[in-house]
């Protein structure tokens, strides 16, 4: 999430009432998970095996609850609750605001866009030229959608991430400081959910087209012309390359990357990394002949077995 201006490090310790460790004069120009962040950005870190990793980010601010040595160029804020701190600056940037129109008033809507009866634009959507959505589909705060986007009916994009932080006194939601990105040429079935990003903003390229009931986690990064056909589901944080094909009932799982032109074959689970330009079967998934022969050989088994005896 990108700040609308700068915020100096010493106004966020006063606001935190946190101990200000390293360069006093840095400026925060964002807030980021640790694994998506960059330069300006604010993370946060409250187990002391992940400070390492933290500390070597390229993030700048840095919440933690121990005090740590300072690499050049950091500052690090010291709270008691790191979590909450950092939960805190999110809800202060993006606060609740109920609609009260079904087409809020500060959201956009380009020449020639058709929104049909009962969908809901939220505050600050940006819809491009000549899109069409369709009925009761939901369209949330600051999901932006191209142009000749098509939206068919029931489906919702930008809902709150499945993001929690597990406590003593149970389940702690994160809010959603990202946001759904939708590139020109997409079209986007019936009764499909797309969650917006915890940091960063839900991603999906230009040309793509997505079936109906299809699922797509926070932060996901899908590339241009894909096709992802019924009951996919993306885990959040997974990135799709440019031509990536799922068939029908494929789940990824999460923080996994799929290479360019990858075909992964209906009903299969993918659990690891895929290379780009080969087919895919199976759970879990691996190259589609090598799966084949594998399934072939299981038949034999009991023929073989017979004979072996």
């Amino acid at each position: 999430m990108i700040f609308p201006q700068p915020i100096p490090v010493q106004t966020l310790a006063q606001q935190l009432g946190a101990q200000l460790i390293g360069d006093p004069a840095l400026l925060a120009t964002g807030i980021n998970e640790l694994h998506n962040s960059g330069p300006g950005d604010i993370i946060f870190v409250d187990v002391k095996k992940y400070f390492p990793k933290a500390l070597a980010s390229a993030a700048s601010v840095i919440l933690l609850n121990e005090p740590a040595d300072c690499p050049p160029g950091k500052a690090l804020l010291l709270v008691a609750d790191p979590f909450a701190a950092f939960n805190g600056i999110v809800w202060a940037h993006r606060p609740f605001q109920p609609l009260q129109h079904a087409i809020s008033l500060s959201a956009s809507l380009g020449e020639g866009t058709v929104v049909e009866p009962g969908a809901v634009i939220g505050h600050g959507a940006r819809i491009g030229k000549d899109c069409y959505i369709q009925a009761n589909a939901y369209i949330g705060e600051g999901v932006v959608l191209g142009d000749r986007v098509v939206v068919q009916p029931g489906t919702t994009i930008g809902t709150d991430a499945f993001y929690y932080k597990k406590t003593e006194q149970g389940f702690i939601k994160w809010r959603s400081g990202g946001g759904v990105v939708i590139g020109s040429d997409v079209e986007i079935g019936s009764n499909c959910t797309i969650n917006r990003g915890v940091s960063s903003d839900t991603t999906i390229g230009e040309g793509t087209k997505i079936d109906c009931q299809v699922q797509i986690g926070h932060d996901v990064k899908i590339g241009k012309h894909c096709l992802l056909a019924a009951q996919v589901g993306v885990a959040g944080n997974s990135v799709l390359e440019d031509k990536v094909v799922l068939f029908g009932q494929v789940g990824v799982a999460q923080n996994l990357h799929i290479g360019e032109g990858a075909v992964v074959l209906a009903k299969s689970g993918v659990s690891k990394d895929l290379e780009g330009g080969k087919a895919y079967f199976g759970y879990p998934a691996q190259e589609a002949r090598t799966a084949y022969r594998e399934l072939a050989s299981l038949r034999n088994l009991p023929d073989f077995m017979t004979q072996h005896r």
